[in-house]
């Protein structure tokens, strides 16, 4: 059985639900995992044997203070074989450690979408170091928590088939946020209790403001062999303009959306006058191109029972005549959590 160490960066609702699947020895049949370091936004811990996680809170508590060049070495200078660097955060600077990683042939498994949707040669040079340096640069979770999407359209593309097109609600969390925005005057309450549920980014502006499903779009592009930048994802704002997308924190955000509670009301009657449900969808185009928006769907489209936090994806192809259909639960840490554990798996 192979053995795989792992070095785990980003311990919070994702993180720590991965730890109690690794714990609980879900993955026992498939891989022998030994955790040897781990580290959140203010201490890092290292055991060469293994770290105890029945006691990893208080081992963390009481390591040392997180320094991430130190961190790297000393996954590094441990020269262990089968070494997988997993991050569970949503940081851009730890986004910016991978190519180390992948360089000192260490694999790297995130569900942090930052470095796939970034820069287009960014991107390029990861997937270049990766397999140069023989190592796995993996990151399903980016697109559909632990749904195989991104796992689906590389095996499409490795047969010969074309992607044509994609339609999808790529937001579990904004679909159980209009799932559940039924009466007036609560559209700030569901946000507040998505969050609470673990449903939306620490900061829920992420998924409001429509760049988490961008991001995911440009990834399932990139994925289907088009070469676009996020730019490329035209978001059509279902925000009142140019006011709660600027505000700076979540209370100042969360008052804002309730401030603007006509303005959701109008959409939310709306759609109860024409017999539909709002959808947050998005579509990639057979240039690569795509545009997130909020819809209202008929009771005959496939999104219009998609139920709260699930995702759905409709991939399109040259060589199948109807389209292929992936769909289940698309937000939350377990979730995700399992979806890193398959990842590693993989590796």
């Amino acid at each position: 059985m192979k053995k795989i160490n792992l070095f785990i960066t980003g311990l919070g609702n994702v993180g720590s639900e991965l730890l109690s699947l690794i714990d609980n020895n879900e993955h026992s049949k498939k891989a022998n995992i030994k955790i040897i370091g781990i580290s959140n936004s203010k201490n890092m811990f290292f055991d060469n044997d293994g770290i105890d996680l029945s006691n990893w809170k208080n081992l963390l508590a009481n390591g040392k203070k997180n320094n991430r060049q130190e961190f790297l070495n000393k996954t590094i200078n441990y020269k262990l074989k089968n070494c997988v660097f997993v991050d569970n955060t949503a940081s851009e600077t730890i986004s910016t450690e991978y190519a180390d990683y992948l360089n000192e042939g260490i694999s790297v498994v995130t569900c942090n979408k930052i470095a796939s949707s970034s820069e287009l040669e960014n991107y390029n040079k990861l997937k270049d170091i990766s397999k140069k340096n023989n190592v796995s640069f993996l990151y399903e979770t980016n697109v559909g928590s632990s749904l195989p999407v991104l796992e689906t359209i590389n095996n499409l593309v490795l047969s010969g088939d074309k992607i044509i097109s994609v339609k999808a609600i790529l937001s579990g969390s904004l679909n159980y946020i209009f799932n559940n925005f039924k009466y007036e005057n609560t559209f700030h309450n569901v946000i507040d209790k998505a969050k609470k549920l673990g449903l939306t980014e620490p900061d829920p502006k992420i998924d409001l403001s429509g760049i988490d499903v961008a991001r995911k779009l440009l990834i399932i592009s990139r994925e289907s062999g088009f070469q676009n930048e996020i730019n490329d994802i035209e978001i059509k704002s279902f925000l009142p303009p140019n006011k709660c997308i600027e505000s700076n924190s979540y209370n100042s955000f969360y008052n804002c959306i309730k401030e603007n509670n006509n303005y959701f009301n109008k959409k939310l009657l709306s759609s109860k006058q024409n017999n539909t449900r709002l959808k947050h969808t998005a579509e990639l185009f057979s240039n690569g191109n795509g545009i997130i928006s909020l819809k209202e769907v008929e009771n005959k489209d496939e999104f219009y029972n998609i139920n709260d936090e699930d995702n759905i994806i409709l991939i399109y192809t040259n060589k199948n005549k109807s389209p292929i259909v992936i769909k289940g639960p698309g937000a939350g840490g377990k979730v995700t959590a399992m979806g890193v554990l398959n990842d590693i798996i993989k590796v």
